[in-house]
């Protein structure tokens, strides 16, 4: 079966430490959907037309699996909690077996 994997990357931060809340309450909600938090990189080498804001990768063991994380409501109650000013291209891919 192939892993799921979230990708979050955020072009815009207006204050980087506004996302105290949000990381309060998705990271235990990332942990209770099964998900792995592999890179929450500050540190980006970005090509062609990328961006060197912070991106997040967190791995869970298939693609059912990081839609529902997404979906439950404990990781709903941490989006409430992104603040203004946040702009995050988020998906939600499949892996290769």
């Amino acid at each position: 079966m192939a892993k799921g994997y979230w990708v979050s990357v955020y072009p815009a931060i207006s204050d980087p430490g506004g996302l105290t809340a949000y990381d309060k309450l998705a990271g235990p909600a990332v942990r209770a959907g099964g998900g792995r938090v592999l890179s929450r990189g500050s540190r980006v080498v970005a090509h062609e037309a990328g961006i060197t804001q912070r991106a997040v990768l967190v791995e869970f063991d298939s693609f059912e699996q990081a839609v529902a994380a997404y979906e439950s409501e404990e990781y709903q109650k941490a989006l409430v909690a992104l603040p203004d000013g946040y702009e995050r291209d988020f998906r939600i891919v499949e892996g290769t077996d």
